[in-house]
């Protein structure tokens, strides 16, 4: 008699780990974040022959999922640091929303805000590049720009994706972590093909790559960690090789399990 009840048990867990398999998906912020710029990352990663599912995931987890205002403000969904000559988004006075727990920077989300709800504060210079146009890049106008310009967002999100994959991991980077990235990237598609970069095993070791260790793109230890757990939670490996190999649509491939 406990045969039959084992086997549903089994079966339950079975599901379970499957619905559980990419959890993050079931937050609505998550999607929208993803559905507006996996498209761009693809197209940028095949061009210059990156590991999309990796950038991917490290924009969520430097952005919040476009939830940090500085990644709102300036479409600098990476966290990249400006280069000489880039514009940098200055010093900021703005507030601190005590009910909800996050900075604003939206004027017409401010005056919504009762005076004892607003904690006012200078945030330092976050020489982070401002994709934002001009002339509005590296000032302290119009911050809510990209928030209701869908078009401007994408091209400043889109800018990004570039400068990692132009500036940052290069062949003659300053940077040994990214010059060395580059040359074991270039190795692996020479030896098995560009089909690797959608690899889970590839996008984890690009991830250790580029992070964790002293002057690379983030040194901390648990960095690296984290970027791989939004990667296996959302299920991007997977997203990008639906879309790129099964010709999917985003909805359809976020869809699928």
């Amino acid at each position: 008699m406990s045969k039959p009840i084992v086997f549903v048990a089994l079966i339950s867990l079975s599901i379970s780990l499957i619905a559980n398999e990419y959890s993050f998906r079931k937050y609505e912020h998550v999607k929208s974040f993803y559905s507006e710029l996996t498209l761009s990352a693809i197209k940028v990663s095949k061009k210059n022959k990156l590991p999309a599912a990796a950038i991917l995931a490290i924009a969520g987890l430097e952005s919040g999922y476009g939830s940090g205002y500085v990644s709102q403000i300036t479409g600098n969904i990476l966290s990249l640091g400006a280069f000489k000559g880039d514009n940098e988004l200055p010093a900021l006075y703005i507030p601190y929303s005590k009910s909800l727990k996050k900075v604003l920077f939206d004027p017409n989300e401010i005056k919504k805000h009762s005076k004892q709800d607003l904690v006012y504060k200078k945030r330092p210079k976050s020489y982070k590049r401002d994709y934002r146009p001009a002339p509005y890049a590296g000032t302290a106008n119009k911050l809510e720009l990209l928030k209701y310009n869908k078009e401007l967002r994408f091209k400043a999100q889109k800018a990004c994706l570039n400068d990692f994959a132009t500036r940052w991991i290069k062949i003659d980077s300053n940077i040994k972590a990214f010059r060395e990235s580059r040359v074991w990237l270039n190795k692996e598609i020479k030896d098995n093909g560009v089909s690797i970069l959608n690899s889970m095993g590839l996008n984890i070791v690009f991830i250790n790559k580029i992070g964790g260790i002293k002057n690379s793109f983030n040194y901390r230890k648990t960095w690296p960690k984290k970027v791989e757990l939004i990667m296996k939670k959302v299920g991007l490996v997977q997203l990008v090789n639906s879309i790129v190999n099964e010709k999917m649509s985003f909805n359809e491939a976020w869809e699928s399990k």
